[in-house]
């Protein structure tokens, strides 16, 4: 029973011998008489443009000139707003104005109590008269030399002081008449009748809001694109929409925000604009072409870069865009030629150097 395990361990060695030493030789018995076989040549790469055309649909597009700009938020404010003071002493002698009522530019406001400066004029001006007697004669004595230059020139001196002092006189009575500054609304009552005003009082405060301002401010990065005389626009917060011109770029910047004053003009005839109205302000950058896209049109490369894929001699090509705004119409891009054929449908199938079939369509705008 031992002599099976036994021949079975020596066919086994025998067999390794022959694979290991005589491996050559087991080679050109098995197959030392065929001739290899010569391996098929694997089909070459097929190109992009090799495969069949992808059907897609296009529309032709054209750039147009559009209104870009810069959008704050800011506030209506009153092309003047003075509070007209006094600047004399004395009672309030006229009946007061309400606020809210329309003054035309010289309109009394407050009237002031004469006092006597009716007499101080008229002392004035008594003086005034001695002055120029004297002078006169003073002038004559000198010119045949019974009296000095020196006496002359004191009389003279004494005349110019008298004519200032009438023309003082006479300046202190104007400003017993406190007049609107320019036509406006009253902000406040005018002075009440019989209060005591003393120089630096307030008699009335005077708004003028045709034009009205609309106020905003700009950052550091977008002041360099803006110019004075630019379209702007402007909707309250009533949802009242307003037209008008950039007015005003300020030159400096606030040390806190670091951001620019801007001002632009607005008519306002009828006055329904009020001060202090806050606004949402467009502000147009200088004219800009960008074509009008379906917002579906736009993908994206390989990279992640936005933009859309056109058709080009029958090939799809991609071209980065840059989204200006969007519209109810569509996407209003910038970065493209004048004139091309955007692919609407089957972009996301295509990619650079494909062939296609392409169809044409209109655009709705």
């Amino acid at each position: 029973m031992r002599i099976i395990p036994l021949l079975t361990a020596l066919i086994v060695a025998i067999g390794l011998y022959a694979m290991i030493m005589q491996r050559d030789a087991l080679k050109a018995f098995a197959g030392s008489d065929t001739e290899d076989v010569p391996a098929q040549s694997a089909p070459a790469d097929v190109t992009t443009n090799a495969m069949p055309p992808v059907s897609v649909v296009a529309m032709k597009a054209t750039s147009r000139d559009i209104e870009s700009g810069i959008v704050l938020r800011g506030r209506t404010e009153a092309a003047r707003n003075v509070d007209v003071r006094s600047e004399t002493t004395g009672l309030v002698i006229s009946e007061p104005l309400r606020k809210g009522t329309f003054v035309q530019k010289g309109q009394l406001l407050c009237e002031l109590d004469v006092g006597t400066r009716n007499a101080q004029l008229a002392e004035a001006k008594a003086r005034l008269a001695e002055a120029d007697a004297n002078n006169t004669a003073a002038a004559s004595l000198s010119q045949k030399g019974f009296t000095s230059e020196t006496a002359a020139i004191g009389r003279l001196a004494q005349l110019e002081a008298a004519m200032a002092n009438v023309e003082r006189a006479e300046k202190e009575l104007s400003r017993l008449q406190i007049k609107a500054p320019f036509s406006g609304l009253l902000e406040s009552d005018t002075a009440e009748l019989g209060v005591l005003l003393q120089p630096g009082s307030s008699c009335a405060t005077v708004i003028a809001l045709d034009p009205i301002k609309l106020v905003g401010f700009v950052p550091e990065s977008g002041i360099s694109q803006l110019t004075l005389g630019a379209n702007a626009g402007a909707r309250l917060v009533t949802g009242e929409e307003l037209r008008g011109f950039l007015t005003f770029l300020s030159r400096s910047a606030d040390p806190q925000t670091r951001t620019f004053r801007v001002e632009v003009t607005v008519p306002n005839p009828d006055l329904d604009i009020r001060d202090g109205t806050t606004a949402e302000i467009f502000i147009a950058f200088e004219g800009e072409r960008a074509h009008l896209l379906p917002q579906a049109s736009l993908t994206l490369n390989d990279e992640g870069k936005l933009g859309i894929r056109a058709a080009v001699d029958d090939v799809a090509r991609f071209y980065q865009v840059e989204i200006v705004r969007d519209t109810a119409q569509g996407v209003l891009v910038k970065g493209l030629p004048d004139q091309l054929d955007i692919i609407v449908v089957g972009q996301e199938y295509v990619v650079d150097g494909r062939a296609i079939a392409v169809t044409m369509q209109e655009m709705t705008q």
